[in-house]
């Protein structure tokens, strides 16, 4: 078949714009260690001629990748890259398939302003105004075991409130074993005054859900205000993200009020059951917490912390245990008033997908090192 010029010019200018949107993201790993379903991000703004909702996210093998885009304007997708290798993301126009949504979160008024969240990983929750009110103290991040991928969040909440099921029983997925109490619990930061006492947050005061799912949830916190040595009007700010398939969550605080400088420490805290359970390794620290009423065969919950801007890890007993509770492994770092601080927290479970320690151990190293030896993304 014979085209005109004017037919010819038309062909051209469709094979052009069909070229011009596919689009390739490039990832690369130039670490020594593989990474598998790692949700990578881009700014969404550097793909050109298309919307998120307009396009569809093709991996190399042909399948469709899913993928979100976030609050602050980032493209993130998980992605599978082999040590010193690359891999090409395509994009093309169409609708995206739908995606179940594993992560997600929200506030839980019906049980003391929890906020709760998870992932296909693990679950937790941070205490609210109402559990302030009642006068129960409770600091630090609570971790709720899960041995299942899917959500189970309202349905714990649900069962326990209104059937008479307990969340703190494994009923097949998982369950509320951990033990908070007065402490940093699960990997919660606080600021350290001049004398070495920990400055405890208390309950959140407000709250923003900025991302709900599917691939990452992120929740602003507001806490405070409280006294560290003459500054009594201390008030905090923490973000936190949990991305699918991610043992640990992403947090960046940072405090307002403050005329001189502090430390600031990420704990977990140690209990009587493994007193010398803790690790502390480069870049990580971790412990082997033995849960509550360990004789009831609850299994191990493996905590961590990955805290790249802190210069030192250690254990800090108290001075008299509080309940069962022998003191805290810390990761402190000099603190100034408005600095934004970045560390990574989470936790694994025996019965959940982690072996044991040298497991979490070997999880932890590695995240360490992804920190240090990220994926580079590129748009081309």
């Amino acid at each position: 078949m014979k085209h005109t010029g004017t037919a010819m010019a038309v062909a051209a200018l469709m094979a052009a714009t069909a070229c011009s949107s596919r689009q390739e993201i490039v990832i690369t790993n130039g670490s020594a260690t593989d990474s598998s379903e790692e949700i990578v991000s881009l700014d969404a703004s550097s793909v050109k001629g298309v919307k998120p909702g307009d396009f569809r996210l093709i991996g190399a093998d042909g399948s469709e990748i899913p993928y979100q885009l976030t609050y602050d304007g980032q493209l993130i997708f998980p992605a599978t890259v082999k040590a010193g290798g690359e891999v090409v993301y395509t994009i093309e126009p169409g609708k995206p398939a739908e995606v179940d949504t594993i992560v997600w979160g929200r506030q839980f008024p019906e049980r003391k302003d929890d906020m709760a969240w998870e992932n296909d990983r693990s679950a937790y929750r941070a205490y609210g105004p109402a559990l302030e009110q009642s006068g129960e103290k409770a600091y630090g991040y609570d971790i709720w075991t899960k041995s299942v991928a899917e959500p189970i969040l309202e349905k714990r909440y649900y069962l326990d409130r209104e059937k008479g099921v307990s969340f703190h029983v494994d009923h097949g997925e998982g369950m509320d074993v951990y033990a908070v109490g007065p402490t940093l619990g699960g990997g919660t930061a606080a600021l350290i005054d001049s004398v070495g006492n920990i400055v405890y947050p208390y309950a959140y005061t407000d709250y923003e859900i900025l991302d709900n799912g599917p691939l990452r949830f992120t929740v602003k916190l507001s806490y405070g205000p409280v006294t560290v040595d003459a500054d009594s009007a201390v008030v905090e700010q923490r973000v936190i993200s949990l991305d699918r398939g991610s043992w640990l969550n992403r947090t960046t605080i940072s405090f307002k009020g403050l005329t001189h400088e502090v430390e600031i420490a990420p704990g977990i805290v140690v209990h009587d059951g493994n007193p010398d359970g803790y690790t502390l390794g480069d870049g990580f620290m971790a412990y082997a917490d033995p849960t509550q009423q360990p004789d009831g065969d609850n299994g191990t919950i493996f905590v961590g912390i990955v805290a790249p801007e802190s210069d030192s890890f250690l254990f800090r007993p108290f001075d008299t245990p509080v309940g069962d509770a022998v003191g805290h492994i810390l990761a402190p770092a000099p603190y100034a008033d408005g600095r934004q601080y970045t560390y990574y927290w989470g936790s694994g479970w025996e019965k959940g997908g982690m072996a044991d320690s040298d497991s979490w151990n070997r999880t932890l190293a590695a995240f360490a090192e992804r920190l240090r030896n990220p994926l580079t993304v590129t748009v081309r």
